[in-house]
């Protein structure tokens, strides 16, 4: 059987779908808040102390993680990409800003979730790249 072609229980399809929207929905708000300029992402980007730039790059990010998610074939590589960013954003938490860390945690896990379930393609993309 190919790699591309995935027979799951109706059940598991629905669950990984409801996630993929789920952290399509939230990335896709926080980029947005991020290129809005909303003022606690400029005011948190000001503590983190590498420039407004970089709010822009990860807003950007953010946003194309967002959509790539509900992209089947570029699902796994898109919970990649949020997953870095959740690693850096649980990092920034724990070291340079106040509050909790919990919901970066709680995203990367998320995202985790969705490698899991689309590794047999992301390591046929790999393989392929090889």
């Amino acid at each position: 059987m190919p790699v591309t072609e995935v027979h799951a229980a109706p059940w598991n399809t629905i669950a990984l779908w409801t996630v993929k929207v789920a952290l399509a929905a939230v990335f896709f708000a926080a980029g947005g808040a991020k290129f809005y300029g909303e003022p606690g992402m400029v005011e948190t980007f000001e503590t983190i102390g590498l420039g407004q730039w970089f709010r822009y790059v990860t807003g950007a990010l953010e946003v194309t993680g967002a959509f790539l998610i509900l992209i089947p074939a570029l699902s796994g590589l898109s919970a990649l990409l949020l997953c870095c960013i959740m690693i850096g954003a649980t990092l920034a938490h724990l070291f340079v800003l106040p509050g909790s860390s919990v919901p970066a945690i709680v995203l990367f896990m998320l995202s985790g979730m969705v490698i899991f379930a689309e590794r047999r393609r992301l390591y046929a993309l790999f393989v392929a790249a090889n």
